[in-house]
């Protein structure tokens, strides 16, 4: 029975994502792994929160896999379950603390610290907080970030769990009483209502409201095929951009649309480096001087050496190729090989990537047309201090230049998207996302899509957005409620040991006390949540 609690806890985790986007199911995995491990081993725990991590990450990744198989598709899933198989033996190890619905959620925020930066400098895909863009529990982005409200999902899952143990426990005389199964059920369902009250101090969530508005355009110019030999014909790929900004260019000068301030092309739209190639540098002036507008250029640069670097180039009218950033966090296996002798035992598909990205090391901070955007690539997204960075930065525009033709038609562009949305709220920013081959998109502050393209399509978006200058509380605080979670849990954590080793020492010294021994908040205790 545990492990199916185990199993279908993954599922509800796996649900709560696009493409499904059942938000309200996430609080079952921190709910039955809770239930599932109460009173258990540690090492029973475990294997139960493996199980949790496999049903959750195997369907929730397979977008991975798509076009370069099975292998590094199960390898990754197989590894960031492996968190979850601590977890497990964590929340079976809190179980009989007092209170231990508050520390298990704690342990859930510490172990999305943990998976988002180890190894390789972490995969923060999957934090729960990613699954609540369409619930009320977002609307805790802008007070403590995505840990608040992956704690919020988790703390709402245990207290679920703690009403359903005592439910079950069913002793004479305990109906009624505080730690009985209504107070945790009641807290549960309080919690959403709390986290909806939370909207109300927020600022406006208007594109338009907050600070002074600019026009800001965004190329979706679509790739020849899907797939990883996308970029095989790079200046296809280069020309659809162009090509889109000369139609861009076309309509406003018909009135059609309004002149941009400022033009978004995606990442890798221009996987031709337009240093070192004329053609693919008069093309894109070409683009720039129709539109008279400066545009932000996703390109492969060659070198430094023989490495690559993924960045995002402003091109002015006036003065060309100006201002850049280079993506800071290249991904491991995917633009940049780790130990690349020692995985190719496993795959010889490790080739297939014959040149490393070399990291940025400044955030992206860039000034265009008077406008200072924050540019992060891709799965910069998901992490926190990369984005929280370029705020700080005063960065009044989030810009996310991704490129998700490497997918085809699955569902990591549907959750890169609710990402970018979470980062709105977290930040009051509005979110520009624009793609090679889609999800492009438009956010308003308070994670609303306002416009949004579909995959494989060229598309052309044009809104006028304010440039707001206001922080956050999350913004203000940065990790710390992700680090004070973490440190909760680790707390609770050594008290369960020390705890152990003092029931293991009084049994040494004298069976009999066992049966005497009372431990804080342990079930032999009346009035235990």
């Amino acid at each position: 029975m545990a492990a199916v609690l185990s199993v279908g806890g993954g599922l509800c985790l796996w649900v709560a994502f696009p493409p499904f986007g059942w938000w309200a199911l996430a609080a079952g995995g921190p709910m039955t792994l809770a239930v599932a491990t109460r009173g258990r081993s540690a090492r029973s725990g475990a294997a139960l929160g493996m199980l949790l991590g496999l049903a959750f990450m195997v369907p929730l990744l397979k977008w991975t896999g798509i076009f370069v198989g099975d292998f590094p598709w199960l390898a990754l899933s197989v590894a960031q379950a492996a968190f979850y198989a601590v977890l497990g033996a964590a929340t079976a190890a809190t179980s009989r603390l007092r209170w231990w619905p508050l520390w298990v959620a704690t342990l859930w925020v510490g172990t999305e610290a943990a998976r988002s930066r180890v190894p390789f400098g972490g995969f923060p895909w999957g934090r729960i907080g990613f699954s609540q863009a369409d619930g009320p529990f977002a609307s805790l982005a802008a007070y403590g970030g995505v840990a608040l409200v992956t704690f919020a999902v988790a703390l709402t899952g245990t207290l679920l769990a703690a009403a359903v143990v005592n439910a079950v426990r069913r002793q004479p005389g305990r109906w009624g009483r505080a730690g009985t199964w209504a107070g945790p059920l009641a807290a549960a369902l309080l919690m959403p209502g709390l986290s909806a009250v939370a909207w109300l101090p927020l600022p406006g969530a208007s594109l338009t409201d907050g600070g002074q508005t600019a026009t800001v355009a965004v190329v979706q110019g679509d790739v020849p095929r899907a797939g990883l030999d996308f970029n095989a014909q790079r200046r296809a790929v280069l020309d659809n951009h162009v090509q889109q900004t000369l139609l861009l260019a076309e309509q406003v000068a018909r009135g059609v649309r309004p002149q941009p301030d400022l033009v978004i092309w995606p990442e890798n739209s221009s996987d031709i480096d337009p240093y070192q190639n004329d053609d693919a540098a008069a093309a894109i002036d070409r683009a720039v001087q129709a539109i008279g507008a400066p545009v932000l250029v996703g390109a492969v640069l060659d070198g430094p050496g023989e490495n690559l670097t993924n960045a995002g180039i402003v091109w002015d009218p006036v003065e060309g190729a100006g201002a850049s950033y280079a993506k800071r966090h290249p991904v491991p296996f995917g633009e940049y090989m780790p130990l690349r002798s020692f995985f190719r035992i496993f795959s010889d598909q490790v080739d297939l990537l014959r040149r490393d990205f070399m990291a940025g090391e400044e955030p992206g901070v860039l000034d265009i047309g008077g406008i200072r955007i924050g540019d992060v690539i891709c799965f910069e997204v998901a992490y926190d201090s990369l984005v929280s960075d370029v705020v700080e930065g005063g960065a009044s525009l989030l810009v996310v230049q991704t490129n998700n033709a490497t997918f085809g038609y699955t569902a990591e562009s549907e959750q890169q998207l609710a990402m970018s949305r979470l980062r709105a709220i977290e930040h009051g920013r509005s979110v520009v996302v624009a793609a090679t081959s889609g999800i492009s998109a438009v956010v308003a502050p308070d994670g609303t899509v306002v416009q949004r393209s579909e995959l494989f399509t060229p598309r052309l978006f044009v809104e006028s957005i304010a440039q707001r200058q206001a922080t956050t509380v999350a913004t203000r605080l940065g990790a710390v409620p992700e680090w004070a979670f973490t440190a909760a849990g680790l707390t609770a954590l050594l008290l369960a040991r020390l705890i152990r080793h003092r029931r293991t020492a009084a049994a040494a010294r004298n069976p009999s006390a066992t049966r005497l021994l009372r431990v804080p908040g342990s079930t032999s205790q009346k009035g235990s949540p």
